[in-house]
């Protein structure tokens, strides 16, 4: 009988488990590319989950935390200009009770760089937000590191 209970017990909790998944609907890669004996192009894509936004870094105060890009300072390169990102997709959303702007499916946001040496390694991280049709989760950072050759 003990036996029985145990495993009906660690089926629930298997059972259970499979329910509590952590939702993480955006999943990051880079690249970079050199443009020049001193420059490059670090591209930061973003794979989006059917169904959810990504939002872009130019939305509104008092909307969804927009995507953030913070580079730290480096002897080894030097930011040229801000992140650009493709035109987004605007439109109102009741949840914010405004316009927003945001990314479906995939996106590739680009910062160009002036190199300092031969090689770099351009670190940084992204903050962002994302969104489906019955909820938004908290906004999340990760770190990247992207090797420029």
């Amino acid at each position: 009988m003990k036996k029985i209970i145990f495993l009906f017990c660690t089926v629930c909790l298997i059972n259970l488990s499979a329910y509590s998944q952590i939702l993480k609907p955006v999943t990051w890669s880079y690249a970079a590319k050199k443009t020049g004996p001193n420059t490059a192009t670090v591209f930061i894509k973003a794979n989006v989950d059917q169904g959810w936004h990504l939002y872009s870094q130019f939305v509104k105060d008092g909307g969804p935390v927009k995507t953030t890009f913070t580079f730290p300072s480096s002897a080894h390169y030097t930011l040229v200009g801000k992140t650009t990102e493709p035109k987004a997709i605007t439109k109102f959303e009741s949840t914010f009770k405004m316009d927003v702007s945001y990314f479906e499916k995939s996106v590739v946001f680009q910062q160009k760089v002036k190199l300092k040496s031969k090689t770099a390694t351009i670190k940084g991280n992204v903050e962002f937000m994302v969104c489906d049709d019955k909820q938004c989760l908290p906004p999340e950072q990760v770190d990247f590191s992207i090797p420029v050759k």
